[in-house]
């Protein structure tokens, strides 16, 4: 029987340097990824994927994910070839289409998000393919360019594009033209059998079927043997996301009244104080609903429930103690 699949999950609360050592552990610990957060303003995907890929050896080290809005496109492609200089066959390109209303805060107007995402794909797959591309499209135009490696490989990059979807067009365009759909935190497994059903849609209109698009999906993972504290965690990280990004909340199964309850609570950006004080709403049944929390049996069975539902690989983002997190995981969810 082949090894149950598991990869970790890194946003900004850790610093680097702890980062670093927690995805040297996962390696060495059988995890087959880290996938690194750039969502908010506040730490990017490139500098930590490259700090990881440069202190690891077999551990795949992915964005997850980056917007298809701020990085020029051949300056986004040329990113992902130099990642993949560091660490040959070991990168991955997770890309998402952002979320409001912190891109129309820096300026970005996240207009046809789904052509926009069609054409960056296909661009920079293009690219990555090493070929020399022209394409006047609505978003992007380019002349006549390529990755113009004078020292080193010239060959194409094996970097495979996953797309960060979470609403179901999204979904079924990433079936369509991505290597895989890295599916969202915050929601109930039944989403997932939705998501599936509109990946496969989107794949057989490409010829594939659904077995050909992965299907990783961030979880929040919050274990300890103290189990109300887990809880606890999970809690605050739900009530933060839930007020705060419209896409999770339409996904996340939670009833809209108390998704109004929340609401009425914070402002944008929540202050520690609203996001404390909103959290008596959450009762403990719905912060397991959509997140893997509590003790190490509960949490365990919540990513099995998840992987039922269509996920093929978990990835774990550790709010309690990572260290044990990782030692949990390392022989699989069974």
């Amino acid at each position: 029987m082949s090894k149950d699949r598991v990869a970790l999950y890194l946003q900004d609360a850790h610093s680097l340097q702890e980062g670093i050592k927690l995805v040297q552990y996962a390696e060495e610990k059988g995890f087959e990824a880290v996938w690194q957060a750039e969502s908010r303003l506040v730490r990017d995907a490139i500098v930590p994927m490259a700090a990881f890929a440069a202190t690891t050896s077999k551990i795949k080290v992915a964005s997850g994910v980056t917007n298809n809005w701020t990085r020029n496109i051949g300056l986004l492609a040329a990113t992902f070839l130099t990642l993949d200089d560091l660490a040959e066959d070991r990168i991955i390109c997770g890309i998402g289409a952002w979320w409001d209303p912190l891109a129309s805060k820096v300026g970005i107007d996240r207009r046809k998000p789904l052509s926009a995402m069609r054409e960056t794909v296909q661009v920079l797959r293009s690219l990555l393919n090493m070929e020399t591309v022209t394409f006047d499209g609505e978003f992007h135009h380019v002349d006549g360019i390529t990755l113009d490696v004078v020292h080193g490989r010239r060959e194409p990059r094996n970097v495979p594009i996953y797309i960060g979807a979470t609403g179901m067009k999204m979904m079924e365009m990433t079936g369509e033209i991505a290597d895989g759909a890295c599916l969202n935190y915050l929601v109930h497994p039944s989403y997932n059998l939705a998501a599936v059903e509109a990946l496969e849609t989107g794949a057989k209109r490409a010829g594939r079927s659904i077995d050909d698009i992965d299907r990783p999906q961030l979880m929040i993972c919050s274990v300890d043997y103290d189990r109300e504290k887990a809880l606890n965690k999970a809690r605050k990280m739900m009530v933060q996301y839930l007020g705060q990004q419209p896409h999770l909340m339409k996904a996340s199964g939670v009833s809209q009244e108390l998704l109004d309850e929340i609401h009425q609570v914070l402002t944008w950006p929540a202050t520690d104080e609203e996001i404390e004080a909103a959290m008596h709403l959450v009762p403990d049944d719905v912060v397991q609903m959509c997140t893997a929390s509590g003790s190490p049996e509960e949490v365990k069975a919540k990513v099995r429930e998840y992987i039922d539902n269509g996920c093929t690989c978990p990835i774990l983002y550790p709010l309690g103690d990572p260290w044990l997190m990782i030692d949990i995981f390392s022989d699989g969810y069974n």
